[in-house]
């Protein structure tokens, strides 16, 4: 998120249980020079609200991407992407599938309810 905040200018919300990974981040985002695009939330993954985003990266274990799909697909809109790095969401089959640096990369689009 920051590397995209600084590159094109995109702006995000990152969430994690962890406080020491909200630290940081935000040490990171200030670092990069970002502060204004990306802000950080220590929290519960499965009582954010997600309607707002128009694109979803999850670095997260099978078993938590499985969990945090039918939320996702509840609150996302239709055409909202989906990014998963090294974990696919079981049945969904993604519509790519790539290898970048070693690391496979699932990507999907939030289909019409």
């Amino acid at each position: 998120m920051i590397a995209a905040a600084k590159r094109y200018g995109a702006t995000g919300t990152g969430v994690d249980i962890d406080p020491q990974r909200i630290r940081e981040a935000k040490e990171a985002a200030k670092e990069a020079g970002v502060t204004d695009k990306v802000r950080f939330v220590e929290g519960n993954l499965f009582e954010m609200d997600f309607k707002d985003a128009t694109v979803v990266t999850l670095y997260l274990l099978p078993d938590v991407n499985m969990r945090l799909r039918p939320q996702l697909l509840e609150q996302l809109k239709p055409g909202t992407r989906i990014v998963s790095h090294a974990f696919d969401m079981g049945d969904w089959e993604p519509e790519q599938k790539i290898t970048v640096d070693g690391a496979t990369i699932y990507l999907w689009t939030v289909p019409k309810k």
